[in-house]
């Protein structure tokens, strides 16, 4: 059951990560030509945040390792 759990998280987090570093990218190369896209962070900060929801991602997946190493 926890492991489905963490399956489903991992597949969320990820799929989120992925979303806010197109946008950083996106808002990036707007900015390039003037425009932006409005919101409170910048590019950078959003960029921050996907590489955050990255490390929890790799945390969960070293965790499920080492539980599939322990029952061998």
């Amino acid at each position: 059951m926890i492991d489905k759990v963490i399956s489903i998280a991992n597949r969320i987090f990820f799929s989120c990560a992925c979303i806010l570093l197109f946008l950083a990218i996106w808002d990036r190369i707007l900015r390039l030509f003037g425009w932006s896209i409005d919101w409170n962070y910048e590019a950078g900060r959003i960029l921050e945040f996907s590489a955050i929801l990255m490390i929890f991602v790799v945390a969960l997946l070293l965790r499920q390792i080492r539980e599939q190493l322990k029952n061998k």
